[in-house]
């Protein structure tokens, strides 16, 4: 915040961003479809993403208490950071319990799968960033939309409680905000169609975004375009364009 609020006591704002990417791949077989799998589990193994939540907690300011990593069987991936505001003081006595008001927690989790039918396979991942205080994690998002391969990004970011400032008077809201697409770069935001569902009576903003073109070769795994004759390419760049509409929509419409 440029202008930081004179508050009475502690700020008890709870901040919590969800941000959710879908990668979206054509795999022509079924053992290409596992071997993408197998391919997205290694490239974005724990070991990666606690690399990107570090990075997303120094930019937030946050210190970290404690992580939590583990890599699934048959795929998937889960890391779990426990931050601070501030700096933990070391107790005077080894027995002394401390407790921090302003503890908070990153989470990222992985979701790989593949659809039975049109050959297309989706990795799925979803990040929380839950704050208290005066961190916010928006300032994350450029960050985290360019460590993926992002066709169609989901937002959700609410302001939840109170604090006071020193006359006394409750604050529901310690920044001004109209959207979720203010905190991203303008050129991110020219390659995607997005939108927005706030409400700003309860402080909650929702924004979806989708990629608006679609490179074919980017989203072939061990195939090369000119390998495929015209209609397979037209019928493959319509399976895929179907199954983001989809998947960004919320809902089966074809």
């Amino acid at each position: 915040m440029q202008n930081k609020l004179k508050l009475y006591g502690f700020n008890n704002l709870t901040k919590a961003l969800s941000f959710n990417i879908y990668d979206v791949c054509y795999a022509k077989t079924e053992r290409e479809q596992r071997d993408y799998i197998k391919y997205i589990d290694q490239q974005y193994n724990s070991e990666r993403l606690t690399g990107i939540l570090e990075r997303v907690t120094e930019m937030i300011g946050a210190h970290v208490l404690h992580i939590s990593k583990q890599d699934y069987d048959p795929q998937g991936a889960s890391v779990t950071f426990l931050i601070a505001e501030e700096h933990m003081k070391p107790a005077l006595e080894p027995d002394t319990i401390v407790a921090h008001l302003d503890k908070s927690h990153v989470t990222v989790h992985t979701y790989p799968e593949y659809h039975p039918d049109t050959c297309l396979a989706t990795f799925r991942v979803d990040i929380d960033v839950a704050t208290c205080g005066e961190i916010t994690p928006l300032s994350t998002l450029d960050y985290l939309i360019g460590s993926f391969d992002s066709d169609i990004i989901t937002m959700d970011y609410r302001v939840r409680g109170f604090t006071r400032d020193i006359e006394g008077k409750k604050l529901f809201m310690d920044h001004h905000m109209t959207s979720i697409q203010d905190f991203i770069d303008p050129k991110t935001l020219e390659r995607y169609d997005a939108y927005d569902i706030n409400v700003y009576q309860s402080n909650l903003f929702h924004t979806r975004m989708l990629l608006k073109e679609i490179d074919l070769q980017n989203y072939l795994f061990n195939t090369d375009i000119y390998e495929l004759p015209p209609k397979t390419r037209l019928k493959i760049h319509s399976d895929l364009r179907r199954e983001m509409i989809e998947i960004f929509s919320g809902k089966n419409i074809y």
